[in-house]
């Protein structure tokens, strides 16, 4: 037996070293693995933290966006009802001119057949005066006639030889 323990005493020796030189082998590729694993996990990591400060930061921006855009909304609103009350301002001036205009146009319209009546009956008094001068003018005629005959008649009496037809 002794022997048999000799013999099998290199061979236990090759199979114990080579057994602990594939443990080992084993045991360094499992560490590479997991070194290569944790590595790339590392470098997941740093990218997915990158990625969720980016992230952080488009949310912050967004967030400030959206509140610059409230604001402006409720600056649009703001104007708007200005705008309203100042539209319904205008309309109601014009409302209130458009009554006047109506109310001028009305006095207008009645002045207008007001100054037709005055312009009929001034168009009766020059159709009277225009037979009146008529008549004037043939009175002034007859006038001027018998101032005619006047002078002759005064002629005559200033130089008595006129009136005697039988003097020279």
């Amino acid at each position: 037996m002794a022997e048999q323990e000799d013999k099998s005493a290199p061979w236990q020796k090759f199979l114990r070293l080579g057994g602990a030189s594939i443990v080992l082998l084993v045991v360094a590729m499992a560490f590479t693995g997991m070194g290569l694993f944790m590595w790339n996990m590392g470098k997941d990591m740093s990218q997915m933290t990158t990625s969720v400060v980016q992230m952080g930061k488009d949310v912050g921006r967004m967030s400030r966006n959206m509140e610059a855009m409230a604001a402006n909304m409720n600056q649009m609103a703001a104007s708007m009802v200005e705008g309203q009350a100042r539209m319904g301002d205008d309309f109601s001036r014009v409302r209130v001119g458009m009554e006047s205009m109506t109310e001028n146009m009305g006095h207008m319209s009645r002045d207008m057949g007001e100054l037709n009546v005055n312009i009929g009956g001034m168009s009766g008094h020059i159709a009277n005066m225009s037979v009146d001068m008529r008549q004037m003018n043939r009175s002034m005629a007859l006038m001027t006639n018998s101032m005619g005959h006047m002078g002759s008649d005064i002629n005559k009496f200033s130089n008595p030889s006129r009136m005697m037809p039988f003097v020279p």
